[in-house]
């Protein structure tokens, strides 16, 4: 028996990158993966390729900013397969910029997805995983909401803000058998950082030990532990995932 098998999982941000690698290797573990994004082509592509592949997943657009469209999204997930065992907050986004320079509307929009968007998933899917007496949430933080970043001060707020969260959940909803927790990756390849300076990427590697940049499927293989029976005494913790780029 695989895994994760009869589990429903829904993981935000899964139209790429690392919540894309999440969803495929939730689905490959025998999980029922509900793919939730703004991005409807994308999220579509991801879901015939976990179907392809003999996994099961659907896709549904959302913005997760959006409370009343997440209600109603995880309202018919419940009501489709009358269980929801896994969220993973995946769903983020930045808009760089000096804080003297930043715009209302960049430090808004950063804290709306990110940190919002974690709060109206978390709240819609509570109420089934406390009926259930099981749950498990895992937030994908970031390096940044540890050690913050220049430039980055509205991401790292943000993302300091879900590993609060995470933590104030935790002591929630343990009682109620569900447990909370981050993911807090470093420097990963992805479309979010392919886009950096070459310059920017040499001094990140230089400060990672292991002397090279993670993968997609290094944070998921944290992600996939968190939501496991093995992590089953584990709750309101940061998992790390960074290469020791900080300790």
């Amino acid at each position: 028996m695989k895994r994760f098998e009869g589990r429903v999982s829904i993981v935000t941000g899964a139209s790429q990158g690392i919540g894309e690698a999440i969803a495929r290797d939730l689905a490959g573990a025998g999980a029922t993966v509900v793919l939730a994004d703004v991005q409807r082509e994308k999220l579509e592509a991801v879901a015939a390729a976990i179907a392809a592949a003999g996994g099961r997943a659907e896709a549904h657009a959302v913005d997760v900013a959006d409370a009343a469209a997440v209600e109603r999204t995880v309202a018919a997930v419940a009501a489709a397969h009358k269980r929801i065992d896994h969220l993973v907050n995946n769903a983020g986004i930045t808009r760089d910029g000096l804080l003297m320079r930043m715009k209302d509307e960049d430090w808004d929009l950063v804290l709306r997805v990110n940190l919002t968007g974690t709060f109206n998933f978390s709240r819609a899917v509570l109420r089934t995983m406390v009926a259930a007496r099981y749950g498990r949430i895992v937030n994908v933080a970031s390096i940044a909401g540890l050690m913050g970043n220049p430039g980055q001060t509205n991401y790292s707020a943000s993302k300091a803000g879900v590993i609060a969260f995470a933590k104030s959940l935790a002591r929630e909803a343990g009682s109620r058998g569900v447990t909370v927790n981050a993911v807090a990756p470093g420097f990963i390849e992805t479309a979010m950082t392919a886009v950096l300076p070459e310059e920017v990427k040499a001094a990140y590697l230089g400060a990672i030990p292991l002397r090279k940049f993670g993968l997609p499927k290094d944070v998921s293989a944290a992600v996939q532990f968190l939501l496991s029976e093995e992590a089953s005494y584990i709750t309101g913790q940061v998992l790390s995932v960074n290469g020791g780029m900080y300790m």
